[in-house]
Protein backbone atom coordinates (compact mmCIF):
# COMPACT_ATOMS: atom_id res chain seq x y z
CA UNK A 1 0.00 0.00 0.00
CA UNK A 2 0.78 3.76 -0.84
CA UNK A 3 -0.06 6.82 0.66
CA UNK A 4 0.33 10.38 -0.39
CA UNK A 5 -1.11 13.30 1.56
CA UNK A 6 -1.23 16.80 0.67
CA UNK A 7 -2.63 20.45 1.51
CA UNK A 8 -4.39 21.72 -1.96
CA UNK A 9 -7.61 23.39 -2.60
CA UNK A 10 -8.33 24.65 0.84
CA UNK A 11 -8.52 21.48 2.34
CA UNK A 12 -6.24 18.03 2.98
CA UNK A 13 -6.07 15.58 -0.44
CA UNK A 14 -5.00 11.62 0.28
CA UNK A 15 -4.85 9.41 -1.90
CA UNK A 16 -4.13 5.45 -1.20
CA UNK A 17 -2.99 2.84 -3.81
CA UNK A 18 -3.71 -1.12 -2.61
CA UNK A 19 -2.81 -2.78 -5.11
CA UNK A 20 0.63 -4.31 -5.49
CA UNK A 21 2.67 -1.99 -8.20
CA UNK A 22 6.40 -1.06 -9.09
CA UNK A 23 7.37 2.48 -7.35
CA UNK A 24 8.77 2.99 -10.39
CA UNK A 25 4.38 3.23 -11.69
CA UNK A 26 3.03 4.42 -8.54
CA UNK A 27 5.17 7.47 -7.50
CA UNK A 28 5.25 9.44 -11.01
CA UNK A 29 1.15 8.87 -11.18
CA UNK A 30 0.82 10.38 -7.41
CA UNK A 31 2.81 12.95 -8.77
CA UNK A 32 0.75 13.89 -11.86
CA UNK A 33 -1.88 13.35 -9.87
CA UNK A 34 -1.19 16.10 -7.01
CA UNK A 35 0.73 18.54 -10.03
CA UNK A 36 -2.95 18.29 -12.07
CA UNK A 37 -4.58 19.87 -8.52
CA UNK A 38 -1.98 22.48 -8.32
CA UNK A 39 -2.18 23.56 -11.87
CA UNK A 40 -6.03 23.37 -11.49
CA UNK A 41 -6.50 25.05 -8.02
CA UNK A 42 -3.90 28.71 -9.73
CA UNK A 43 -5.97 28.88 -12.96
CA UNK A 44 -9.67 28.52 -10.61
CA UNK A 45 -9.28 29.53 -7.12
CA UNK A 46 -11.53 32.66 -6.47
CA UNK A 47 -8.29 33.63 -3.56
CA UNK A 48 -5.83 33.93 -5.66
CA UNK A 49 -5.51 37.12 -7.17
CA UNK A 50 -4.12 35.96 -10.86
CA UNK A 51 -6.23 32.60 -11.14
CA UNK A 52 -8.51 33.15 -14.65
CA UNK A 53 -11.27 33.07 -12.66
CA UNK A 54 -10.20 36.08 -10.59
CA UNK A 55 -9.49 37.79 -13.80
CA UNK A 56 -12.80 37.28 -15.30
CA UNK A 57 -14.68 38.39 -11.69
CA UNK A 58 -12.13 41.56 -12.15
CA UNK A 59 -13.03 42.05 -15.60
CA UNK A 60 -9.05 41.47 -16.44
CA UNK A 61 -10.06 38.80 -18.88
CA UNK A 62 -12.89 38.45 -21.31
CA UNK A 63 -15.16 34.87 -20.35
CA UNK A 64 -14.38 33.74 -24.45
CA UNK A 65 -10.67 34.27 -24.16
CA UNK A 66 -10.02 32.09 -21.08
CA UNK A 67 -8.76 28.47 -21.44
CA UNK A 68 -10.68 25.42 -22.42
CA UNK A 69 -11.10 23.92 -19.26
CA UNK A 70 -12.17 27.15 -17.65
CA UNK A 71 -15.24 28.07 -20.05
CA UNK A 72 -15.82 24.52 -19.52
CA UNK A 73 -16.88 24.61 -16.14
CA UNK A 74 -18.23 27.68 -16.26
CA UNK A 75 -20.30 26.58 -18.93
CA UNK A 76 -21.19 23.53 -16.79
CA UNK A 77 -22.22 26.08 -13.87
CA UNK A 78 -24.23 27.63 -15.84
CA UNK A 79 -26.42 24.13 -16.73
CA UNK A 80 -26.65 23.22 -13.21
CA UNK A 81 -28.18 26.78 -12.53
CA UNK A 82 -30.95 26.04 -14.85
CA UNK A 83 -31.03 22.58 -14.15
CA UNK A 84 -31.55 23.05 -10.17
CA UNK A 85 -33.92 26.34 -10.49
CA UNK A 86 -30.94 28.47 -9.10
CA UNK A 87 -30.49 26.38 -6.24
CA UNK A 88 -26.34 26.08 -7.59
CA UNK A 89 -25.31 29.43 -8.88
CA UNK A 90 -21.42 29.96 -9.33
CA UNK A 91 -21.75 33.43 -10.36
CA UNK A 92 -23.12 34.79 -7.59
CA UNK A 93 -21.97 32.48 -5.09
CA UNK A 94 -20.26 34.47 -2.29
CA UNK A 95 -21.27 36.44 0.26
CA UNK A 96 -19.47 39.58 -2.53
CA UNK A 97 -21.50 38.18 -5.28
CA UNK A 98 -18.16 37.40 -7.18
CA UNK A 99 -17.90 34.52 -9.70
CA UNK A 100 -16.33 31.26 -7.47
CA UNK A 101 -17.34 27.96 -9.34
CA UNK A 102 -15.90 25.90 -6.52
CA UNK A 103 -18.97 24.06 -6.04
CA UNK A 104 -18.51 22.49 -9.59
CA UNK A 105 -14.27 22.67 -9.77
CA UNK A 106 -13.16 20.24 -6.74
CA UNK A 107 -14.65 17.15 -7.79
CA UNK A 108 -14.19 17.56 -11.33
CA UNK A 109 -10.45 18.22 -9.96
CA UNK A 110 -10.27 15.01 -8.85
CA UNK A 111 -11.61 13.45 -11.66
CA UNK A 112 -9.18 14.72 -14.10
CA UNK A 113 -6.27 14.31 -11.70
CA UNK A 114 -7.35 10.59 -11.63
CA UNK A 115 -7.16 9.64 -15.04
CA UNK A 116 -3.53 9.99 -14.21
CA UNK A 117 -3.37 6.62 -12.05
CA UNK A 118 -5.94 5.33 -14.35
CA UNK A 119 -3.73 5.82 -17.44
CA UNK A 120 -0.85 4.42 -15.03
CA UNK A 121 -2.85 0.97 -14.93
CA UNK A 122 -3.64 1.55 -10.95
CA UNK A 123 -7.07 -0.10 -10.39
CA UNK A 124 -7.09 0.09 -6.76
CA UNK A 125 -7.41 2.85 -5.03
CA UNK A 126 -8.78 5.80 -2.75
CA UNK A 127 -8.98 9.08 -2.79
CA UNK A 128 -10.19 11.45 0.02
CA UNK A 129 -10.35 14.92 -0.79
CA UNK A 130 -11.84 16.90 2.21
CA UNK A 131 -14.15 13.78 2.75
CA UNK A 132 -14.83 13.85 -0.38
CA UNK A 133 -14.08 10.02 -1.78
CA UNK A 134 -13.66 8.47 -4.81
CA UNK A 135 -12.82 4.93 -5.08
CA UNK A 136 -11.70 1.80 -7.87
CA UNK A 137 -11.19 -1.94 -7.11
CA UNK A 138 -11.77 -3.87 -4.46
CA UNK A 139 -9.38 -3.44 -1.82
CA UNK A 140 -10.45 -6.88 -0.40
CA UNK A 141 -11.47 -9.63 -2.72
CA UNK A 142 -15.10 -10.45 -0.68
CA UNK A 143 -16.26 -6.67 0.18
CA UNK A 144 -15.93 -3.15 -1.48
CA UNK A 145 -14.67 -0.05 0.51
CA UNK A 146 -16.29 0.97 3.28
CA UNK A 147 -17.45 4.71 3.16
CA UNK A 148 -19.22 6.79 6.49
CA UNK A 149 -21.52 9.88 6.57
CA UNK A 150 -20.50 11.77 9.05
CA UNK A 151 -22.56 12.46 11.85
CA UNK A 152 -23.82 16.26 12.06
CA UNK A 153 -23.19 16.78 15.63
CA UNK A 154 -21.13 13.81 17.30
CA UNK A 155 -17.59 13.93 15.60
CA UNK A 156 -16.81 10.66 16.17
CA UNK A 157 -19.07 9.08 14.93
CA UNK A 158 -21.15 7.98 11.93
CA UNK A 159 -25.00 8.33 11.05
CA UNK A 160 -24.58 5.76 8.15
CA UNK A 161 -21.79 3.38 6.42
CA UNK A 162 -21.74 2.52 2.42
CA UNK A 163 -20.10 -0.40 0.56
CA UNK A 164 -18.92 1.06 -2.59
CA UNK A 165 -17.03 -1.03 -5.22
CA UNK A 166 -16.34 2.23 -7.69
CA UNK A 167 -17.58 5.19 -7.48
CA UNK A 168 -17.69 8.78 -6.04
CA UNK A 169 -19.49 9.98 -2.22
CA UNK A 170 -20.11 13.94 -1.84
CA UNK A 171 -21.21 15.63 1.00
CA UNK A 172 -22.82 18.96 1.88
CA UNK A 173 -24.06 20.38 4.51
CA UNK A 174 -23.67 23.11 7.82
CA UNK A 175 -21.90 20.35 10.42
CA UNK A 176 -17.72 21.47 9.15
CA UNK A 177 -17.91 25.22 8.71
CA UNK A 178 -21.40 26.35 10.69
CA UNK A 179 -23.87 28.47 8.62
CA UNK A 180 -21.60 29.41 5.44
CA UNK A 181 -23.83 27.47 2.75
CA UNK A 182 -26.67 30.42 1.31
CA UNK A 183 -29.62 29.49 -0.72
CA UNK A 184 -28.68 30.99 -3.96
CA UNK A 185 -32.04 32.26 -4.65
CA UNK A 186 -33.06 33.83 -1.21
CA UNK A 187 -29.59 34.48 0.36
CA UNK A 188 -30.95 32.73 3.64
CA UNK A 189 -29.49 29.55 5.17
CA UNK A 190 -30.68 26.18 4.48
CA UNK A 191 -32.03 25.12 7.44
CA UNK A 192 -34.93 21.77 6.33
CA UNK A 193 -31.33 19.65 6.36
CA UNK A 194 -28.19 19.07 8.51
CA UNK A 195 -26.48 17.20 5.51
CA UNK A 196 -26.87 15.46 2.31
CA UNK A 197 -24.60 13.22 0.66
CA UNK A 198 -24.75 12.01 -2.85
CA UNK A 199 -23.41 8.79 -4.32
CA UNK A 200 -22.64 8.31 -8.06
CA UNK A 201 -20.01 7.27 -10.54
CA UNK A 202 -18.29 10.51 -10.83
CA UNK A 203 -17.30 13.02 -7.65
CA UNK A 204 -17.57 15.98 -10.58
CA UNK A 205 -21.35 15.60 -10.77
CA UNK A 206 -21.73 13.87 -7.08
CA UNK A 207 -20.09 17.03 -5.76
CA UNK A 208 -21.62 19.79 -7.62
CA UNK A 209 -25.14 17.53 -7.14
CA UNK A 210 -24.75 17.65 -3.35
CA UNK A 211 -23.96 21.42 -3.83
CA UNK A 212 -27.34 22.19 -5.62
CA UNK A 213 -29.59 19.51 -3.69
CA UNK A 214 -28.72 20.43 -0.26
CA UNK A 215 -30.64 23.74 -0.47
CA UNK A 216 -33.64 22.28 -1.40
CA UNK A 217 -33.94 20.21 1.61
CA UNK A 218 -35.94 16.79 1.52
CA UNK A 219 -36.66 17.72 -2.22
CA UNK A 220 -33.01 17.03 -3.18
CA UNK A 221 -33.13 13.92 -3.13
CA UNK A 222 -35.76 13.55 -5.68
CA UNK A 223 -33.64 16.33 -7.96
CA UNK A 224 -30.84 13.56 -7.22
CA UNK A 225 -32.67 10.70 -8.24
CA UNK A 226 -33.36 12.23 -11.69
CA UNK A 227 -29.80 11.94 -12.77
CA UNK A 228 -29.04 8.71 -14.10
CA UNK A 229 -26.61 6.40 -11.59
CA UNK A 230 -26.93 9.10 -8.98
CA UNK A 231 -28.68 9.01 -4.93
CA UNK A 232 -28.84 10.44 -1.63
CA UNK A 233 -28.73 10.23 1.58
CA UNK A 234 -30.05 13.30 3.83
CA UNK A 235 -29.80 14.00 7.94
CA UNK A 236 -32.54 16.18 8.97
CA UNK A 237 -32.12 18.92 11.30
CA UNK A 238 -34.66 17.06 13.25
CA UNK A 239 -31.92 13.85 13.26
CA UNK A 240 -33.78 11.39 10.82
CA UNK A 241 -31.69 9.71 8.15
CA UNK A 242 -33.47 9.79 4.75
CA UNK A 243 -32.52 8.54 1.80
CA UNK A 244 -33.09 7.36 -1.77
CA UNK A 245 -33.87 4.02 -3.73
CA UNK A 246 -30.96 3.76 -5.43
CA UNK A 247 -28.85 4.22 -2.43
CA UNK A 248 -30.72 1.66 -0.07
CA UNK A 249 -28.15 -1.14 -1.71
CA UNK A 250 -25.26 0.40 -0.73
CA UNK A 251 -25.95 0.82 2.65
CA UNK A 252 -24.70 -1.66 5.05
CA UNK A 253 -24.81 0.20 8.21
CA UNK A 254 -27.64 2.45 9.63
CA UNK A 255 -28.53 4.66 13.13
CA UNK A 256 -31.60 3.85 14.43
CA UNK A 257 -31.72 8.01 13.87
CA UNK A 258 -28.83 10.76 13.51
CA UNK A 259 -29.11 11.72 17.28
Amino acid sequence: MVRRIEHLMGTVIGVEVRQPAPVTVVEPALAAFFATLRAIEARFSPFLADSEVSRIADGRLAEDDASDDVRFVLSACDHLTVTSGGAFDARHHRADGRLDPSGFVKGWAIDEAALHLVDAGLTCYAINAGGDIVVRGTPEPDRGWLVGVQHPWIRDRIAARLEIRGGAVATSGLYERGAHIRDPRSGATPRELASLTVVGPELTWADAYATAAFPMGLAGLEWVERHPGYGAIAITADERLVWSQSVAPLLTKISASAA
